[in-house]
């Protein structure tokens, strides 16, 4: 007797449950540690701002001397960023400043250009008041030491920028997984080769390369294996070192699913081999030494969704990230859904955000698993649970989305 179908969510907590954080670290300049997963703490190498510096366009000079207004006072330089002025401010002096430009010794406060009327070298203030904020204080944004960018998070470009203002060239990230990827059967061929009699492209790898790469992996693409056992063998041998084996086609259990059985005699020890979802039942799990093994459906939608719930959140796991997997956003159908059925069905549709905000989701009209153009249209899927009853137009729904 076959074993009963794991849910989606059986099935993923059995994926996760043996997905340790890669241990590797690298150091990476900052473009290309972009996105990638810091694995220590970073800590400030300087000091910003690294002086007192104007905040605007103005005069430099003595909060005492302009206390009362209006006050004419000598000009006797000029500061700007990247250029001091190396004298001293004093009783009735002023110099004229621009934004980033060092506060001049002497000089505690800045008046904006918009209140004074210059005349050779004099200038008078005429209204206003002297604002604190229009200087920034040296170590107002951070000093050296401080450890600002903590170990485990996600670079954003956000981070980029803070960790160059900190003075780092280079930062201590994660190796991302490697995701070795292999399309079978004897019916495909590479894309720009004419299909031969009987034969299609191979399309489905490139989508799944583009999200794991998305999801922070490094794809390899094995090419497409032939069914026979050989072939099979062969790619599989370039597999070597990727923490992820993901197939696709080839894992159910027909006469000429071939992929089980070549990775069991290769020791792959199988945790099991389908769910209860659709698109996507035929789904196989298995270790192979430390390599997690995905075989996935043929069927381009089926693949892709697999993707998404499953290969997506383990490669987040292995990054040390929270995988994240079921981060559903509620929308609003518009048009009325069916029962469902005893497999949680994953419906690709189209979002939109209404004029009062409201996220509104439609099914594409064909949910047929092996149709492109509809896959390419959708932004999100549809959760409908395991025996979910119909529910109206306008009813709320959780999505998943797609926009990678």
């Amino acid at each position: 007797m076959s074993s009963p179908a794991l849910t989606v969510e059986e099935a993923l907590a059995r994926i996760l449950a043996g997905a340790t954080p890669i241990a590797d670290a690298q150091r990476r300049d900052l473009l290309a540690a972009h996105g990638q997963v810091l694995v220590e703490p970073l800590a400030a190498q300087l000091t910003q701002p690294p002086f007192n510096a104007s905040a605007m366009d103005g005069y430099a000079v003595r909060a005492v001397d302009v206390a009362k207004l209006p006050a004419t006072l000598d000009v006797i330089g000029e500061a700007a960023a990247g250029r001091a002025h190396n004298g001293e401010v004093t009783r009735g002096q002023a110099v004229r400043i621009f934004t980033g430009a060092p506060i001049p010794a002497g000089a505690d406060a800045i008046v904006i250009q918009e209140n004074t009327v210059r005349d050779g070298n004099r200038v008078t203030v005429r209204e206003g008041t002297t604002d604190l904020e229009h200087i920034r204080p040296r170590g107002g944004d951070f000093g050296t030491g401080e450890s600002l960018i903590p170990a485990g998070r996600k670079l954003t470009a956000r981070d980029i920028v803070l960790a160059a203002a900190m003075g780092h060239a280079a930062l201590p990230v994660r190796r991302p997984p490697l995701v070795a990827v292999l399309a079978t059967g004897d019916e495909l061929v590479l894309p720009g080769i004419p299909p031969g009699p009987s034969q299609i492209v191979c399309s489905n790898t490139f989508g799944i390369a583009g999200m794991v790469r998305a999801a922070g992996a490094t794809p390899r693409l094995l090419g497409i294996a032939r069914d026979t056992a050989e072939s099979l063998a062969e790619h599989l041998d370039r597999a070597a070192g990727a923490d992820i084996v993901v197939t696709v086609g080839g894992a159910s259990v027909g006469d000429h699913d071939l992929v089980g059985p070549v990775l069991k005699s290769r020791g792959m020890a199988l945790d099991f081999w389908k769910i209860a979802m659709r698109p996507g039942k035929p789904l196989m799990y298995g270790r192979l030494g430390a390599q997690h093994v995905l075989g996935l459906p043929g069927n381009p939608v089926s693949s892709l969704v697999c993707t998404r719930l499953f290969v997506m959140p383990l490669v987040r796991a292995l990054l040390g990230l929270e995988p994240e997997p079921y981060r559903t956003i509620e929308a609003r159908t518009t048009v009325p859904l069916a029962a469902n059925g005893p497999r949680a069905h994953y419906m690709r549709a189209k979002s939109r955000r209404t004029g009062d905000g409201t996220l509104q989701v439609t099914p594409v009209s064909n949910q047929d698993s092996s149709l492109m153009r509809p896959l390419a249209d959708a932004d999100c899927l549809i959760v409908r649970p395991i025996g979910a009853t119909a529910l109206p137009a306008g009813a709320l729904v959780p999505t998943v989305d797609l926009d990678f």
